[in-house]
């Protein structure tokens, strides 16, 4: 029976928690798994409900945090040296950029015989200085000659980390999309809707977009704020704009709003008051929440494979994105979704002011979103595909490779 260990950079809402609670839980019988990841950062909504929920208990390792701190990461690293040779995987995955280094090192220092590391994104532009960045790359091309295969989320980002970042050769590399749940993104759609759109004041006649993820720089939602800022004033529709999610830079938004005239509000409890933005933190349920939007917009200066695009697709609500990282592999262009130029607030309100003014175009746009991602980005595709690489690395492994 091959064991697997799986690394996480931290327990925090997003992609990589799913996708690692899947391949933990439902790989076939004859694997046996151990989760291990970080701890979430203090403005970050804890996902650790999603592994639990699906009867995984999961080892918490503090130290491995999201900045670089050479005290807690030697500590991280010492922990997983330890659950490596107690556990004596014959796979270790890591997933995501500090689990990738920690969890990569301990593996080579213990001559794990296969190492598996998938990229959720990458740090290669839109976060660090060019000093830095080289820094990070540099990191990355070394790992990468000791590590088995290198798992790309998108056909982009695989042309992005072998062409662009030269991480690796190109046979180093599989693709392998994201795979979810997402059967719970089309279920009691009108009902979630009328309960979303009372609970937030939405009249009939209002169109809602949200924008749904961490107020982090590289999410850049100063875009998204400009841009409905500029389509109220020529708008034939009315607007109001949702941000679901928080993180550090929720003060400096909310004054961006208060400094383009836009009012914006942060309910308290069941008192909503209408406003031009509505901050609503975190909705741990967020399949509730997408059938009462109108469209789901996307403004990030860099992404691997963006969840809410998925889940957005999946619940049938059209999509208006910048045209970055490996979105142009998440959805069907002119179909499902508008891609905008990146950082561009001109031709985002370009591309979004006919989605506003047209609810035929925003239905058309709708009614293909489920059938695009039901198969592609269903769990049991991801968890087939992986059970093939194991497959494929473990006889490499036995015939000497």
């Amino acid at each position: 029976m091959p064991r697997v260990l799986r690394i996480i950079n931290r327990f925090n809402l997003g992609g990589p928690t799913y996708n690692a609670a899947y391949l933990t839980r439902y790989m076939p019988d004859n694997y046996q798994t151990l989760l291990v990841g970080g701890m979430k950062e203090p403005d970050e909504e804890s996902s650790i409900y999603i592994v639990q929920n699906l009867g995984i208990t999961p080892i918490v390792i503090p130290e491995m945090q999201r900045s670089i701190n050479a005290h807690n990461d030697l500590s991280a690293y010492r922990r997983i040296s330890k659950i490596i040779k107690d556990f004596k995987p014959d796979i270790v995955h890591t997933h995501a950029s500090k689990a990738g280094t920690v969890g990569r090192l301990a593996a080579i220092r213990n001559k794990v015989p296969v190492i598996v590391h998938t990229f959720h994104g990458h740090v290669f532009h839109s976060y660090f200085s060019n000093s830095q960045t080289k820094f990070f790359v540099n990191i990355e091309r070394g790992l990468a000659q000791r590590t088995s295969r290198i798992i790309a989320i998108s056909q982009k980002q695989k042309e992005e980390l072998c062409d662009t970042y030269q991480i690796a050769p190109e046979n180093k590399f599989s693709i392998i999309p994201l795979g979810f749940d997402l059967q719970r993104f089309t279920e009691d759609k009108e009902s979630r809707r009328t309960t979303f759109r009372r609970q937030y004041n939405i009249d009939d006649d209002e169109v809602a977009i949200g924008i749904v993820g961490r107020l982090a720089a590289v999410k850049n939602h100063k875009l998204f704020i400009n841009a409905i800022a500029v389509a109220k004033q020529f708008s034939r529709s009315k607007i109001r704009a949702f941000i679901i999610g928080d993180g550090e830079l929720k003060d400096d938004l909310k004054k961006q709003c208060a400094d383009c005239g836009l009012s914006c509000t942060e309910p308290s409890g069941n008192n909503v008051e209408k406003a031009d933005v509505t901050f609503t933190s975190w909705i741990r349920n967020v399949e509730t929440a997408y059938p009462g939007l109108d469209i789901v917009a996307m403004t990030s200066l860099n992404e691997g494979t963006p969840v809410s695009l998925i889940e957005a697709q999946a619940a049938n609500v059209p999509i208006i994105s910048t045209n970055v990282g490996g979105i142009e592999n998440v959805v069907i262009e002119g179909d499902t979704a508008v891609l905008a130029l990146n950082d561009n607030v001109d031709d985002f309100v370009v591309k979004l002011l006919p989605m506003l003014n047209d609810a035929g175009m925003r239905q058309r746009m709708s009614a293909n979103g489920w059938t695009y991602v039901k198969d592609k980005f269903h769990y049991t595709r991801l968890i087939s595909d992986m059970d093939n690489l194991y497959r494929e690395l473990l006889a490499d492994v036995g015939k000497g490779k």
